[in-house]
């Protein structure tokens, strides 16, 4: 299975599912378990590519100023969401993390899903007998700049803007005294 041929699949359960995670790890599955063998070994490798390339501090700290926050758990949830949502939105946040501001999520969960990156392991398991040995080699550390917390909305003033403002409460600080 190529990259195309990857994405391909991705792309195609993430429009039929309208957008909803669970439908989407349903598909998935479905898909998935029409492939032959090799094929469905290829495409874990595939997504441990993806996944990879989306382990940056960049991205991290889009994520981070995004969400108020984001532990390293939370940012593997969003990274596997992030893949779940096709190859032109993968792409385009990569290049440019700040363009989160205008990825839209049915809901907070959303953002975070945690489960679609499990659906080829369990997956294999059952099909397979194991999860294959991943080709990927991981790092200690995501690649890139590393940012500081304090600092980071400095980063990413589009998104510190857009939902900073947003989570304000609806009436002045000194109203609720």
């Amino acid at each position: 299975m190529n990259t195309d041929e990857f994405w391909n699949i991705i792309d195609s359960v993430h429009t039929l599912s309208g957008g909803d995670m669970n439908k989407k790890c349903k598909l998935l599955r479905e898909r998935l378990n029409a492939l032959k063998p090799d094929e469905f070994t290829d495409y874990i490798a595939r997504f441990d590519e993806a996944e990879l390339a989306a382990y940056t501090w960049p991205l991290w700290g889009a994520v981070f100023v995004w969400k108020g926050g984001c532990s390293d758990d939370a940012f593997s949830d969003f990274r596997a969401t992030l893949i779940s949502h096709g190859r032109s939105v993968y792409e385009a946040v990569l290049v440019n993390p700040e363009s989160l501001s205008e990825v839209l999520y049915t809901n907070e969960v959303d953002a975070c899903y945690e489960g679609f990156q499990y659906v080829h392991y369990n997956l294999a398991k059952e099909k397979l007998g194991a999860i294959p040995e991943s080709k990927t080699c991981w790092p200690d550390e995501p690649s890139g700049e590393e940012w500081d917390e304090e600092t980071v909305d400095d980063l990413y003033p589009i998104l510190a803007a857009k939902f900073k403002l947003s989570q304000l409460p609806s009436k002045p600080w000194w109203r609720f005294f």
